[in-house]
């Protein structure tokens, strides 16, 4: 999983362009989306993009999405496994 995770650090930062954030300084349990990355709904359509081109999955709601990409990890359990339930 930790493989996974730092994988998936370098694909956000290089995919959202986030020229000041070293992959390794990205809290695997820090919030993604409207924390202090400053990620917003655009680049979480770059991220939806980003895991169907890249894992194959396709997260294809809103609720779905939030929990997905809640953060590093909550990612990385659902590339894991997709079927399993992403927690709140």
């Amino acid at each position: 999983m930790d493989k996974l995770i730092n994988e998936l650090r370098e694909k956000i930062v290089d995919a959202l362009n986030l020229q000041d954030v070293a992959p390794q300084a990205i809290d695997p349990d820090e919030q993604l989306v409207g924390g202090r990355l400053g990620i917003d709904s655009i680049d979480v359509l770059e991220m939806v993009m980003l895991v169907e081109k890249d894992y194959g999955l396709v997260i294809d709601n809103r609720e779905l999405g939030a929990r997905v990409f809640a953060s590093v990890r909550a990612l990385a359990g659902f590339i894991n496994d997709p079927t399993a339930t992403v927690p709140n």
